[in-house]
């Protein structure tokens, strides 16, 4: 995606006052945070490479120097391989492969799963397979496979402000994880695409992809408000699908005898009898 480097570097270069990295900051600068000369200067490279490579014209950098842009940039795990992406395009559209359909046998592990939510995301965080509970409680199988998406879902759904009490955290926290599949299939279309498609018709994830935070989600909690099960609250844990790198298992596990697992319990007795 065109203009992703700059963009995040440039964004990071703004979090980071001189004095912190102990610089002197004379007068008032046009820009926030550090100058490109003194990125480069304290990553140990020429200003002119450090350009070059902030306006994606540096495909050959090494990861010596971009441990050093890291480094000076105070990236996190997350961020550090982004830039890796980002600045290595062609090794990454090398390294891609086809996602496939998922695996019949992952989906008798998710029917499995009957008393816990359980579903399979694709790398555009479309949604490819869910157990009986996933859909009772997200209604997957009722959304058009064109739009069967979380973050289609939670920008473009009104329904998404109600189901999610904190849907601010919930949109952030998408976008988060777009911008780490962004950036490892920036020559994906149809997530260009994506991401367009929301730029222009949701302001929120607008200003949200603007910030370049970049951060996969790998557990947490989330509060759901249920129109049957009332509010639940669910810890959730993401895995990779074993052999299929793209493929992400998202299981909620709601502690035993909590009162949302009895809700859970109650909302998977109503789904058996409603199908």
């Amino acid at each position: 995606m065109d203009g992703d480097i700059g963009d995040f570097l440039r964004s990071r270069r703004a979090r980071i006052q001189p004095e912190e990295v102990g610089l002197p900051s004379y007068g008032r600068r046009r820009v926030p945070g550090l100058r490109r000369e003194e990125v480069a200067q304290l990553a140990g490279v020429s200003v002119d490479y450090y350009i070059r490579l902030e306006q994606g014209r540096g495909p050959s950098v090494s990861d010596t120097v971009l441990d050093a842009i890291a480094r000076v940039l105070r990236l996190d795990d997350t961020e550090h391989d982004y830039l890796r992406t980002v600045a290595r395009p062609d090794r990454a559209r090398k390294n891609r492969t086809p996602v496939p359909r998922v695996r019949p046998g992952v989906q008798v592990l998710l029917d499995g799963m009957d008393r816990i939510p359980a579903f399979v995301l694709g790398h555009r965080m479309d949604v490819l397979a869910w157990n009986t509970l996933a859909d009772a409680l997200s209604g997957f199988s009722r959304m058009p496979v064109a739009v069967r998406n979380i973050p289609r879902h939670v920008f473009l759904d009104p329904a998404a402000r109600d189901l999610y009490p904190d849907w601010a955290a919930v949109a952030a926290q998408a976008v988060a994880n777009l911008r780490v599949s962004s950036g490892r299939n920036g020559d994906d279309p149809k997530l260009s695409a994506l991401v367009g498609e929301l730029s222009v018709r949701s302001e929120d994830f607008r200003r949200l992809w603007a910030d370049h935070e970049v951060k996969e989600c790998a557990y947490g909690v989330k509060r759901v408000r249920h129109p049957i099960a009332g509010l639940l609250t669910l810890p959730y844990e993401t895995l990779a699908v074993p052999g299929e790198l793209e493929q992400t298992l998202v299981v909620y596990t709601p502690e035993p005898g909590s009162e949302t697992a009895e809700r859970l319990a109650l909302l998977g007795s109503w789904a058996t009898t409603a199908s």
